[in-house]
């Protein structure tokens, strides 16, 4: 069998590096390799596969809808299309809104950025995100993240993109370790951008409403109030709702769990859209701004954007999460999994802190000293114990994901309880092998 490294160029690697085995298969939240090997999945692989692998339900669905009509461009109406824009409309309580399609979530924050732009009429306007944060590959996106590992690809300002600090009161963001003051300071920060730049040429803000792969939770104060400050403003708020939505956060999407107070005027959407079945994204906008674009020539469009084939899978992972109950269970396993983590720190001064817990989604920071919080190394930067902790968890059956010092925990929402304490067990297990000096 040809090995794939031989011919294909891979994400986020040296591909001189690339040693990852090849998946044959799945179920739940398990993964099925090769060689044999079955492994649970503690990542969703890249936050995505939130119900599990191969769901029955959505497999059929795709298959229903491939006899039926695989393909038709966006420039013709698709059954699917139309009946899952109006449920994510009604998931949201986007009454008068419209969805825009598109494949993944990085080209759902570049179309964000330009109805943003145009709805506020604002062509040129400044889009404020933050550092620290991700939000896509892309050209565009490289410039709206503020991610170390693309600074020097792309250049923001000549976006139009301008970063501003992340709440990270662990780590003493903004001058305090509290995280009502750090969120309310970083809040202001971006007020006072908006301010000095003029609210005229400010189209939007894009955060993410909970945590992605940065590993930095705002505190519960950050969303509502950011909200306040730009309607105070006359600036749209854009949600990044791509890894936290769909029930990875505890709620639809995070933005929730503040009720309407925290109601962005577009949100973006991908990853558990389809459970990661098939490739899709979307821009779900306010009534508001599909009011103001109602009228305009839309200057934007991608040829496979609201795939029937995909959408069909959207239709029904929305049903699977419904039938199942796997909002309410991500905040119940969720409460649970935090819960453990919690009493782990306490076992293991490598553990600085743990954050998290609104649904099964939790982040693990690693210090080299729990009193000064020194990271265990700069960031992005993997320590080598961590990855060889990694290695050894795949070999006993568990894939773990990590960046830089953090451990990342989001399973499927369709995970086994049993499973999930077996997958805990093993890492605090791990964590007094590969750490003796701190534990």
């Amino acid at each position: 069998m040809a090995h794939e490294g031989d011919s294909v160029l891979h994400s986020w690697c040296v591909q001189s590096e690339w040693r990852a085995p090849t998946v044959v298969g799945g179920s739940g939240a398990f993964l099925e390799l090769a060689d044999g090997r079955r492994i649970l999945d503690m990542s969703s692989l890249a936050e995505c596969s939130n119900l599990g692998h191969q769901h029955p339900a959505v497999v059929e669905a795709i298959r229903r809808q491939a006899e039926q009509l695989c393909f038709v461009t966006s420039a013709w109406g698709a059954e699917p299309r139309a009946a899952l824009a109006t449920a994510l409309l009604e998931k949201a309580g986007y009454e008068g809104g419209r969805v825009f399609f598109t494949l993944a979530g990085a080209d759902a924050n570049e179309n964000a950025l330009k109805f943003a732009r145009q709805a506020s009429r604002k062509p040129r306007g400044h889009i404020i995100t933050r550092d620290r944060s991700y939000h896509g590959a892309s050209y565009a996106c490289m410039a709206l993240s503020g991610d170390a590992r693309t600074r020097d690809q792309v250049d923001p300002q000549a976006l139009g993109v301008l970063h501003v600090p992340p709440p990270y009161a662990y780590q003493g963001a903004f001058g305090s370790h509290d995280g009502a003051i750090c969120g309310e300071r970083a809040v202001v920060a971006i007020a006072e951008t908006i301010d000095r730049l003029g609210a005229d040429t400010v189209a939007a803000v894009m955060m993410e409403p909970n945590a992605g792969t940065n590993g930095i939770v705002a505190p519960d104060n950050y969303w509502p109030n950011l909200r306040q400050a730009t309607r105070s403003r006359g600036v749209y708020l854009i949600a990044d709702e791509v890894m936290s939505g769909f029930g990875r956060c505890g709620e639809w999407f995070a933005w929730q769990r503040y009720g309407d107070i925290g109601k962005p005027d577009l949100m973006t959407l991908a990853k558990g859209l389809t459970g990661a079945h098939l490739p899709l994204g979307a821009v779900v906008l306010s009534a508001e701004i599909a009011a103001r674009l109602q009228h305009d020539m839309l200057y934007t469009g991608l040829t496979y954007c609201g795939h029937p084939l995909s959408c069909a899978a959207g239709l029904a992972a929305l049903q699977a999460y419904e039938d199942e109950d796997l909002i309410v269970r991500s905040r119940t396993l969720g409460a649970r999994m935090f819960a453990e983590l919690k009493t782990m720190q306490s076992r293991h001064p490598v553990i600085g802190d743990v954050r998290g817990g609104h649904g099964l989604f939790a982040v693990i920071e690693l210090v080299a000293d729990r009193v000064t919080r020194e990271p265990l190394t700069a960031w992005p930067t993997m320590p080598a114990e961590l990855n060889a902790m990694l290695e050894t968890a795949m070999a006993e059956g568990v894939s773990f994901a990590c960046r830089g010092n953090l451990i990342l925990l989001a399973p499927p929402l369709v995970i086994d309880e049993h499973a999930l304490a077996d997958a805990l067990a093993l890492l605090d297990r791990l964590l007094t092998r590969f750490f003796p000096a701190q534990a």
